[in-house]
């Protein structure tokens, strides 16, 4: 395990190392080579961090379900992933609309209350996610 998790290690560094490089070179083509490399680089990291993964992944339910007898693992997992994905979904739209909303102000400055309402609506599907999440932790 720790061999492995060294190498992801060393993998990670060597791929930030090299884009720092290739980045100071600004040289003719160093951005084709920089794809290259972190493409091998890729290549060879994400099949090391699924091996953790699945080394590690037992270890973690057999310390939970040691503990925590009475707690569904499905609805800690529902509650997981209605926040994570409201939580996405929300920063997906803050994006669009916001940059949005900034051209449309800087067009017209009198229409900034209304940008701030849709903004505000955009964020409000972070709001769904976690009230929907709360909900689940009551029925557990």
């Amino acid at each position: 395990m720790r061999i492995i998790l060294i190498s992801v290690i060393m993998i990670v560094l060597g791929t930030i190392l090299t884009g720092i490089y290739y980045d100071s070179k600004k040289k003719q083509g160093s951005k084709k080579t920089l794809k290259k490399v972190l493409l091998y680089n890729l290549s060879i990291f994400i099949p090391l961090l699924l091996m953790a993964i699945a080394i590690v992944i037992p270890d973690i339910v057999y310390a939970a379900t040691q503990g925590a007898s009475d707690v569904n693992g499905l609805g800690l997992i529902a509650v997981a992933i209605a926040t994570g994905l409201a939580t996405i979904g929300a920063g997906n739209a803050v994006g669009a609309v916001g940059s949005s909303a900034l051209g449309a102000i800087s067009e017209d400055p009198d229409i900034l209350g209304k940008t701030l309402i849709y903004v505000g609506l955009a964020e409000g599907i972070a709001i769904y996610g976690l009230i929907i999440s709360i909900l689940i932790l009551g029925r557990l």
